[in-house]
């Protein structure tokens, strides 16, 4: 059965592959088409400062992914969906969600409070399993 965390786990594999395809068309428009589509022995040019934080929201993004992943999994197999969950899977993806222009528009501080939340959305989806 599809569940409200499972939807939102699968918009936010959505999001993983909104952000992979913006880095590459911003690579891409910077390096051009024809170095992107080459084997790229040559060295590129360094990303411009949007582009290098677009890639560093995607790798951070990366690192959470799969224990986001695990968590949801864990709690629909073990019958352990309820409100913590949903909450946690709404807060995580929302925040991960507004993290990304947080982040390509070099903002301090705030955007290291939604990421925070991020986790915390993240915790309260392993609460569920881990308290019940």
């Amino acid at each position: 059965m599809m569940t409200t965390e499972l939807t939102l786990l699968a918009c936010t594999l959505v999001l993983a592959i909104v952000q992979i395809m913006l880095v590459a068309q911003m690579r891409t428009a910077e390096t051009g088409l024809e170095y992107n589509a080459s084997a790229r022995d040559a060295k590129a040019p360094p990303p411009r400062p949007v582009t290098a934080r677009l890639q560093r929201a995607q790798a951070n993004l990366f690192e959470t992914l799969p224990l986001f992943i695990g968590a949801v999994l864990i709690a629909h197999v073990a019958g352990r969906e309820g409100d913590l969950t949903l909450w946690g899977c709404w807060l995580y993806l929302l925040c991960r969600v507004v993290y990304v222009p947080l982040y390509a528009a070099g903002i301090p501080y705030v955007r290291s409070l939604v990421w925070l939340a991020s986790m915390i959305g993240l915790g309260m989806v392993l609460a569920a399993i881990l308290i019940g």
